[in-house]
């Protein structure tokens, strides 16, 4: 069971992935890319390290995809601009992305030889995963986290920055004008004298020989 439900997994992560960079539509990319985070944590508690699967969703599908969408909706990106001279430079793209792919491998796959992973000992095994995990990465690689942390929150304000530039569509206010106006600025009092208008006068009676 545990092997066809990898197998499963691992071809919806590969067709959500393939999908992120074939859909003509930013936002139906950005699902895609949900629909693959889902996928890899499904695969993680497969390997029995809940944390990061747990970590996985609500982090980066509950939060940052979100937020990412909001982002890429809010904007208007012209895809059809984007998509001009593809084919143009493609061989070039693949090639780049041949070399990244090897690249990666060769620092991935020393990773996955199990015969070289140190077995853990029982005393270990009691604490589990997640604190085994939260000691490897505040003791020897606290300063790799602090690094990640720094280009989220460059990433953040970047974000942040272009979302907020000037359109002509686009509404905004000076917090600093507001906090500054006075009564006499916003509300005009006018004091005018009251007219009384006559009443309508009575209807002139039927002459003679009508009928009403």
């Amino acid at each position: 069971m545990n092997t066809a439900l990898f197998y499963i997994f691992s071809a919806v992560l590969l067709f959500a992935a393939f999908r992120v960079i074939t859909a003509r539509s930013t936002v139906h990319a950005a699902l895609f890319l949900v629909l693959a985070f889902f996928s890899a944590s499904c695969v993680w508690i497969l390997l029995r390290a809940e944390f990061l699967a747990i970590a996985l969703v609500l982090v980066y599908v509950g939060a940052v995809m979100v937020l990412f969408l909001f982002v890429v909706m809010m904007l208007d990106v012209n895809v059809d601009a984007m998509r001009q001279g593809f084919w143009k430079h493609f061989p070039v793209a693949a090639l780049v992305g041949v070399v990244i792919a090897l690249e990666m491998a060769a620092v991935l796959l020393p990773g996955f030889r199990l015969t070289d992973a140190p077995l853990a000992n029982a005393a270990e095994l009691k604490l589990g995963n997640t604190k085994l995990l939260g000691i490897e990465v505040y003791t020897h690689y606290l300063y790799p986290l602090q690094i990640a942390a720094v280009l989220l929150l460059v990433a953040i304000i970047a974000a942040i920055s272009l979302t907020l530039r000037q359109r002509k569509d686009s509404k905004s206010q000076n917090p600093s004008e507001q906090v500054l106006a006075k009564k006499a600025d916003r509300v005009r009092i006018v004091k005018m004298a009251a007219v009384v208008e006559p009443p309508p006068a009575p209807p002139a009676p039927p002459a003679a020989g009508e009928t009403t």
